[in-house]
């Protein structure tokens, strides 16, 4: 019989064990061994079961259980000491408490939004990639002590659970989610009501909100849900899934994120005293709506729109992960407008202003589409790609936005992610790197590590992942409907003696998931090889809508179901955090194959290789910046504009095999004279030493902090309301006056220059006049750019020389400019002269998007052939 009704029965801790309730809500214990050992010592049983989760785990230990161990000394005497090491923790300072006692500036607090958060397959309210970083994001701000509060949405289905028909296809499936059954609170009014947010829909109808609280280390993660009994059925539905259903479904989940989590955090900062966000930390443009409705807190002050607008942007970061526009969230202008304005939300914010915020204005734009990355990067004063090459792709994509200037010169930044070492680090790794001295911050401890015992090691990692495969293969196929007995060969499934190639994320067609298998062929020769052979595990699930992902995954599921190859292939159905803990420390090799450039940066490689994995990737994202021979290996990509898509993956494909032939696998298989692949072993030691550091969830923290977190802090301190409206004022009359902004005239001596050309070490001196209309000196600054050219006179390599002013206006009224320019390189040279706007409170001289160049060709002193 099924149940009508579902409800929690909460156990009674026996008082001495009451801290055991403390520990398990906050979800440090994901990260923290001490911790996790404690509770697997409550009832080991129970733990394996319990899917790595401690409050389901407290659900499910008998009273006779905790009377027990309520009477045990030992496990009393652990449980105090790990009680004491979180208040510690929670408690004492940190390297952000440490920053502030060196007199720097730093935001009170910070308020951090993302669709999705990946801190435990306990929570499971993540999808791939970016939520697996928010989730890093958010451990590595507690460890570091940042003051940030978190939001995002709690989704009752989660993403979904992924399984095999016995075709191959992938089938989802949506388990209800109990949030009682989690580790989250219901954050609560001071008389015991419920806490919740409400947003004003089209028709008179509302969506309310209840807010339910994760404890990340010491960071508040703050989760709203509609599912409650304010809401019709529809509006109840708003938080069903991680990224379902329709275009108004998602519009109104990222309105409930960005309006809704403002109006989350000023509950949250009202009921405990947090300080208030001074920084607003936009993860994606999902949640992009939070600079409205921080407009609309600032209307109701006083400020008209164009200041409101100057005010937000001081204090927002936005930062973009998508490096292809298909991959940016837009909607019908209409139905954005239908849910603001007077008739829903933000009434007496025009619903036009709100539109043009997010207009296309890049070449090919949609004028009916409302953009919500635009709108963010309009929203906010800095913004960044997550690694360097996607910084450089996201200036050139979002390049429309700043008309004028070089793609280069675009202010988007990037801050390259991280991992958060104690979550994907194996702890036999982390007790090797501790018995040779190796702390948190120190990661050179695996120089000292003798070969034999790194190797052994190694090898024990394998043998875990063998054991995981096994166990995960078998219950794929009783699901897929094989019977026990038809099963027997999965007993020698992979071996942990075999080089083995781990290849999991999500399946989009850019990662291209089969490229392993354009030469069939060829891949089972290096699967059965009778010498070298390899092993792989691939694991990933496509978007339920995409079909065309789904048909990749039946394609490799196909080829592994083989008898010749299914002992060195498989693939693994339902990938997420639990899985993926797995794989990392028990793969040799790490494999990444996207399409160059449009993997942002692509974190799975960081986390095996704190495992000391060793990767094999094309050049793209993080690997881009960061690849080094001693490292792994770069898989040579056909970038040619031109390249026919099928001839580039087998060009690719190719080179995939060819390296794993003659490069990869011989160094594996290469023995010494005590039998250990003692050149493969010094690649393990580089990886852990070297390249670990680099990618570290605390060098990503820190470098948010110092670089946009504290610069958008004291932007926002400096915009009160009257220099808001000032700002605003400014550059309105800028925009205004700029179209008789001009350089008029541009002259240059060159000093022992002749026909042409001029002496490398000379100076030339440069005389300009301009135009200002209306404006005054003080409302721009001169610049001369200059550099190498090509053929078409375009300049690379600028440098960029400050003129200044040379005296008042002329009889025409133009103000004339001079200023040298130093001559630093040989070979074709040239340079321009442009006007740009100029106030102390913008963040660059690229932020309005206006610039002024000569209208005709300068003649003479173009083009200099350098000596």
């Amino acid at each position: 019989m099924k149940a009508i009704r579902r409800f929690t029965v909460r156990p009674v801790l026996p008082d001495p064990l009451q801290p055991l309730s403390d520990l398990a809500r906050n979800l440090r214990w994901s990260w923290h061994t001490e911790t996790c050992e404690l509770f697997q010592a409550v009832d080991p049983e129970i733990r394996r079961t319990a899917e790595c989760d401690p409050v389901r785990l407290l659900g499910a230990v008998s009273a006779g259980r905790l009377a027990e161990l309520a009477l045990d000394e030992q496990f009393l005497r652990r449980l105090a000491e790990v009680s004491a090491d979180l208040r510690d923790y929670l408690d004492g300072p940190r390297w952000y408490q440490e920053q502030l006692a060196q007199g720097a500036e730093l935001p009170a607090a910070v308020a951090y939004f993302s669709p999705e958060f990946g801190v435990t397959a306990a929570l499971p309210q993540y999808s791939g990639g970016l939520g697996i970083l928010a989730g890093d994001h958010l451990k590595a701000s507690s460890d570091l002590g940042v003051p940030l509060i978190a939001v995002g949405l709690l989704y009752r289905h989660g993403y979904f659970r992924q399984s095999l028909s016995r075709d191959g296809w992938q089938q989802e499936h949506y388990p209800v989610l109990d949030p009682n059954e989690l580790p989250l609170t219901l954050i609560r009014e001071a008389d015991g009501t419920p806490s919740r947010v409400v947003l004003a829909l089209p028709g008179g109808r509302s969506l309310h909100a209840h807010i339910w609280q994760a404890q990340v280390g010491r960071v508040p993660l703050l989760m709203l849900d509609s599912d409650v009994e304010e809401n019709a059925p529809g509006e109840r539905e708003v938080t069903d899934r991680l990224y379902g259903g329709g275009s108004e479904h998602r519009l109104l989940q990222e309105m409930l994120l960005g309006i809704g989590g403002v109006r989350a955090v000023r509950t949250y900062c009202r009921l405990t005293g947090h300080p208030a966000p001074e920084v607003f930390h936009t993860n994606e443009g999902h949640a992009g709506f939070l600079g409205l409705e921080r407009i609309r807190e600032l209307s109701g002050t006083g400020l008209d729109f164009d200041s409101a607008v100057e005010s937000v942007r001081a204090g927002t970061v936005f930062t973009t992960h998508t490096p292809v526009p298909a991959g940016i969230d837009r909607f019908d202008r209409e139905l954005v407008a239908r849910h603001f304005g007077d008739d829903g939300e933000l009434p007496g914010v025009g619903v036009e202003r709100i539109l043009q915020l997010g207009v296309e204005t890049h070449p090919g734009g949609e004028p009916e589409v409302f953009n919500m990355a635009v709108m963010g990067l309009r929203l906010a004063q800095r913004a960044n790609g997550v690694s360097t090459l996607h910084g450089s792709v996201s200036r050139e994509m979002f390049a429309g936005l700043w008309p004028g200037f070089d793609a280069a010169e675009v202010p988007i930044t990037s801050v390259t992610n991280g991992v958060h070492a104690p979550t994907w680090v194996a702890p036999e790794i982390l007790r090797l790197r501790k018995g040779y001295g190796g702390t948190p911050g120190r990661w050179d401890s695996a120089a000292d590590v003798p070969d034999r015992e790194l190797w052994d090691l190694r090898r024990a990692l394998r043998g875990q992942v063998v054991t995981e495969v096994r166990e995960r293969l078998y219950a794929s196929w009783r699901i897929r409907g094989a019977e026990a007995a038809e099963l027997g060969w999965i007993d020698s499934v992979l071996d942990p003696d075999v080089l083995t190639i781990g290849f999991a994320r999500r399946v989009p067609s850019y990662k291209r998931l089969t490229l392993m298998l354009r030469d069939r062929d060829r891949l089972r020769e290096l699967l059965l090889h009778p010498t070298r052979p390899i092993q792989i595990v691939v694991a990933g699930k496509a978007h339920p809508a995409d079909d065309g992902g789904k048909r990749l995954v039946r394609e490799l599921v196909r080829f592994s179901d083989d008898p010749r190859v299914r002992h060195r292939i498989v693939f693994l159905p339902d990938y997420g955090m639990a899985m993926a803990r797995k794989l990392y420390p028990g793969c040799d090799v790490w494999l990444n194959n996207p399409l160059r450039p449009l993997e942002a940066c692509g974190t799975s490689g960081m986390k095996a290789a704190l495992n000391g994995c060793l990767n094999l990737s094309v050049l793209d994202g993080w690997w881009d910046e960061w690849f080094e021979p001693d490292f792994g290996w770069a898989i040579p990509t056909a970038d040619g504009l031109a390249m026919d898509e099928d001839r580039r993956d087998d060009l690719e494909a190719g080179a995939l095999y060819e390296l794993i032939e003659d490069r990869v696998a011989p160094r594996f298989y290469d023995r010494g004279g005590e039998g250990l692949p003692e050149r493969w072993i010094e690649m393990v030691r580089r990886t852990l030493g070297t390249l670990g550091p680099k990618v570290l969830a605390d060098r990503m923290v820190s470098e948010y902090v110092e670089r946009l977190y504290a610069p958008a802090a004291i932007a926002q301190r400096a915009l009160d309301p009257g220099t808001a409206r000032q700002l605003a004022d400014w550059k309105a009359r800028v925009r205004a006056a700029w179209p008789r902004v001009a350089v008029d005239h541009v002259e240059a001596v060159a000093p022992n220059a002749a026909g042409g050309s001029a002496e490398l070490g000379s100076t030339l001196v440069l005389r300009v006049r301009i135009a200002l209309g209306v404006l005054e000196p003080a409302d721009v600054e001169v610049q001369a750019v200059a550099g190498r050219v090509d053929a078409a006179d375009g300049i690379s390599d600028a440098q960029v020389f400050p003129l200044k002013p040379a005296g008042g206006q002329d009889l025409e009224g133009r103000w004339l400019y001079d200023g040298p320019l130093a001559l630093d390189r040989t070979g074709p040279y040239g340079y321009t002269v442009r006007v740009l706007p100029a106030h102390p409170l913008l963040a660059t001289s690229a932020e309005l998007g206006l610039v002024a160049l000569p209208m005709e060709s300068m003649g003479d002193g173009a083009g200099l052939l350098m000596r």
